[in-house]
């Protein structure tokens, strides 16, 4: 195989063109920066790194761009059972860190939270159906 040949894993230092998703990257990165570094004494361990990865990839696809929600106030749960409960285990430890180490992510995260409604659902998103069926 040729040596440089393109990986599909998506690049964890990744820039986002938004900076609504710039700032959610930069959160995530950092609390799981602080979550590893305390639990698993050093920088990102394996572990961390491919939830790292993941959260980019669930980020880079998410359906609804620009107006995305804060994960708890949005009506799709993209991610996996078990990465949603390895991320809510590394937001709840890194989380009241965060206002410490990092206060303008926390606080921009805060008010994403406060201001930015949910979207609407999406058309075949588990949401009722209506139609000809239902009538």
């Amino acid at each position: 195989m040729n040596a440089t040949a393109v990986t599909s894993t998506p690049n964890p230092l990744r820039k986002f063109a938004n900076p609504r998703l710039a700032r959610e990257w930069k959160t995530v990165s950092a609390m799981l920066h602080i979550y590893c570094r305390d639990k698993h004494a050093g920088n990102l361990c394996g572990d961390c790194q491919e939830l790292m990865s993941y959260v980019n990839l669930r980020l880079d696809r998410c359906r609804f761009g620009e107006e995305k929600p804060t994960c708890a106030r949005c009506p799709v749960h993209c991610y996996q059972k078990d990465r949603r409960e390895q991320i809510k285990a590394v937001m709840r430890y890194a989380g009241p860190k965060m206002l410490w180490e990092h206060p303008i992510l926390s606080l921009g995260h805060l008010l994403d939270g406060w201001f930015r409604r949910p979207p609407p659902p999406q058309p075949g998103c588990g949401g009722k159906q209506t139609g000809a069926a239902g009538l």
